[in-house]
């Protein structure tokens, strides 16, 4: 398995980004206070940016958004691409799928398509752009990846992931979903590379090849469609973000890791790496304590939180980067992925370090 993870060239600090968005916002003195109070909670110290921040005070709507997204998200899929296939050690014509994952714009052909050629792959490679599962998408599209190489045990997938979550700020927008999300969202690209387990790389010392996916599990959870998604208006996507979300969490994923752990004989104090999607502070917190983890448990999620915001999908993929290089674990050793999404969803990765 090979991970890599690019970000934008253009980086600003929380305070930089918190004062453009008041600017374009037109806030009064209540209205920045808010915005002073959220942002300094946010647990965020610096973010990239798909553009200079300059530019998203003349940015128009939708069209002109989201061919800013296509060019960026192209730039950014190449070289995550590039990254993860030079670190897998993979040739790109062995690649029989790729998996793209994006909620932030719309692009047809999709981004993968528009690069197969650039990146050498097959004529012939199998293509899934996913759009609609966002935060999630990360750890659902390994999931997904692991399901394929199961049914072609010598096979090659890519696993794909850009947002440029910059992009759909919708600047008029003061209602407490926009503000908290405008304080927590960055932009980002990441790239997955696995083999199947008869693949020859699969053979090699289990340091080299990186974690091996053993079980996954998707869980949908009722009557909790309302707590996370776009509206999709003319100016283009305006975030929906329910205030009982980390409720929810705190409520419903404990629950069901444990008894996804439980399934193999495992319980959480067992789990030595734990690649948390960082959906924000409150929801770090209501991971931690509805599994009962020591603080040190989620430091790579808080870490890539205050480092880069939330990615998204792609954010999984940096923490499951950042671990490997920092302080990978213990080899032979459980690790779980956890990400959560629209739906309201969950998807577990349990891996094998």
């Amino acid at each position: 398995m090979g991970v890599h993870g690019v970000l934008p060239p253009y980086r600003y600090t929380q305070h930089e980004i918190r004062d453009a968005l008041a600017e374009m916002g037109g806030r009064g003195t209540e209205g920045r206070g808010v915005l002073d109070r959220v942002h300094a909670a946010s647990g965020v110290r610096s973010r990239h940016l798909a553009l200079p921040l300059e530019r998203y005070r003349t940015l128009g709507g939708f069209g002109e958004a989201n061919a800013a997204y296509v060019s960026a998200a192209t730039e950014l899929a190449e070289e995550a691409v590039r990254g993860a296939l030079r670190r897998a050690d993979i040739p790109p014509s062995a690649v029989e799928l790729v998996v793209s994952t994006s909620v932030t714009g719309l692009a047809v052909p999709s981004i993968e398509a528009r690069l197969a050629g650039r990146w050498g792959l097959p004529a012939h490679v199998k293509r899934v752009p996913v759009f609609g599962l966002g935060c999630v998408a990360g750890a659902a599209g390994l999931a997904r990846v692991h399901d394929y190489l199961e049914g072609h045990p010598e096979g090659v997938a890519v696993l794909l992931c850009v947002e440029l979550c910059s992009l759909t700020v919708q600047r008029g927008d003061a209602s407490a979903a926009n503000v908290v999300a405008g304080s927590l969202f960055g932009d980002g690209a990441a790239a997955l590379v696995a083999v199947g387990r008869a693949h020859p790389a699969a053979r090699a010392r289990r340091s080299e090849r990186g974690p091996e996916t053993v079980a996954t599990r998707s869980r949908l959870y009722p009557d909790t469609e309302h707590l996370l998604g776009w509206d999709v208006t003319d100016s283009g996507f305006r975030i929906v973000l329910g205030s009982d979300l980390p409720d929810t969490v705190l409520r419903r994923l404990g629950p069901e890791v444990r008894r996804f752990l439980a399934d193999h004989d495992l319980k959480p104090a067992d789990v030595t790496g734990w690649i948390c999607h960082p959906g924000g502070p409150k929801v770090l917190e209501a991971v931690r304590a509805g599994l009962d983890l020591p603080a040190r448990a989620l430091e790579s999620a808080r870490r890539s939180l205050a480092e880069v915001g939330n990615l998204s999908s792609a954010s999984v993929l940096h923490v499951l980067r950042d671990t490997l290089d920092r302080c990978p674990p213990l080899a032979g050793t459980p690790g779980l992925m956890l990400a959560m999404g629209p739906g309201f969803s969950s998807e577990l990765v349990l891996l094998r370090w």
